[in-house]
């Protein structure tokens, strides 16, 4: 009997094992109690918040009251997001899931150095402005011939973070900062109209003799006609809902911070020598690091506010500059005060020709 020898082929290892993502852990019933890493730790849904007994519902109830004060049927539905927001065509207001708790306030606080929204007339210029894109989705005011020869069309291209600017135009009213009406046709007829629901506010005398009068005499005459109708739009998703953002807290502050951080590359040593001596100028000698640290706050908020960048960017920014000061051994050259004056100057400057040049090279590369 022949014998044929045969080779086993031994069975196949088993492929190791993909570890399943680590849960989060969940959110104790006095969560408010846990320390800033444990709370970033925590997925957002988790938390539960809810607008009903939260500090911000007493300021919805406000607007709401507001509305009525006007005799304005219109009530725009609010809900907790993961920012301010109107959904495009959708009439519902989002509001920004940390100002439904204290702690929360101070968390984003930590990360972002402010809390937008967190005094409460800031809340309600902001949730006067929401209103005002929840009304003209709602009604479809922005079809009308009249709303599109006084603001614009609603087609043309928006880019929230880029426009130009007119900071002494009388054409529109300012209520946001960074001239916000200014932005596309929406946002001119959004924070007209937050103008005219504005409480003690008159602005027939605020804006007389300005071009921006004409359009919220036309906000008023329009809110007449619709004040008691109801609206032919209701309803429609809730984007960026927080209940439904399962992302930890830690993650939705990376992605949030390197937004507001993107943008600004190494011009680091060239603006520096621009500012700064490498040898001392003043009597007593400052460091130049020294300088910045000590005046980053007023720094920061002075920029941000000039020129309408994030907090947290500008002091980016800020930090790596005074590490590189300290690193090029440089001093203040000039009297303190015309220092600061010169280097928030400057520095606002610079940042808007770099965020400028940034994206134009971003948009070429994706082009």
């Amino acid at each position: 009997m022949d014998s044929t020898d045969s080779t086993s082929t031994p069975p196949p290892e088993p492929a190791p094992a993909i570890p399943a993502p680590e849960t989060p852990p969940p959110v104790p019933v006095h969560w408010e109690a846990l320390s800033d890493s444990e709370l970033l730790r925590r997925r957002l849904c988790d938390f539960k918040l809810k607008l009903e007994g939260s500090p911000v519902e007493a300021r919805v109830q406000q607007l709401y009251a507001e509305l009525a004060a006007r005799g304005l049927q219109f009530r725009p539905p609010c809900y907790l997001s993961t920012e301010w927001l109107t959904p495009d065509r959708i009439p519902a207001v989002g509001i920004p899931f940390y100002l439904a708790h204290p702690r929360l306030i101070k968390l984003e606080r930590l990360m972002m150095l402010e809390a937008e929204g967190e005094s409460e007339s800031e809340c309600m210029r902001l949730l006067r402005h929401e209103t005002g894109h929840a009304i003209n989705y709602a009604y479809k005011l922005y079809t009308r011939s009249r709303w599109r020869e006084l603001f614009g069309r609603m087609s043309l291209p928006y880019d929230p973070h880029r426009y130009v600017m007119r900071p002494y135009s009388k054409q529109y009213v300012v209520h946001l900062k960074g001239n916000y009406a200014q932005a596309h046709p929406d946002e001119d007829f959004t924070e007209t109209f937050a103008v005219w629901l504005t409480p003690g506010l008159d602005w027939r005398k605020r804006y007389q003799g300005w071009g921006a009068l004409k359009k919220l005499e036309y906000v008023d005459h329009l809110m007449t006609q619709i004040a008691h109708k109801p609206p032919p739009v209701t309803g429609g998703p809730r984007y960026f809902a927080a209940a439904k953002a399962r992302a930890t807290l830690e993650t939705y502050y990376r992605n949030k911070r390197r937004v507001f951080g993107e943008g600004y590359i190494g011009f680091y040593d060239p603006l520096l020598l621009k500012l700064f001596a490498p040898q001392a100028g003043t009597t007593p000698a400052v460091r130049a690091d020294k300088f910045l640290a000590t005046h980053r706050k007023h720094l920061v908020n002075a920029i941000s506010d000039s020129a309408r960048l994030p907090k947290y960017s500008v002091q980016e920014l800020v930090a790596r500059l005074s590490q590189r000061a300290r690193e090029m051994n440089l001093f203040v050259k000039e009297e303190p005060h015309h220092a600061l004056f010169t280097i928030g100057i400057s520095l606002t400057a610079q940042l808007l020709a770099e965020q400028t040049d940034y994206r134009s090279t971003r948009e070429n590369e994706t082009a």
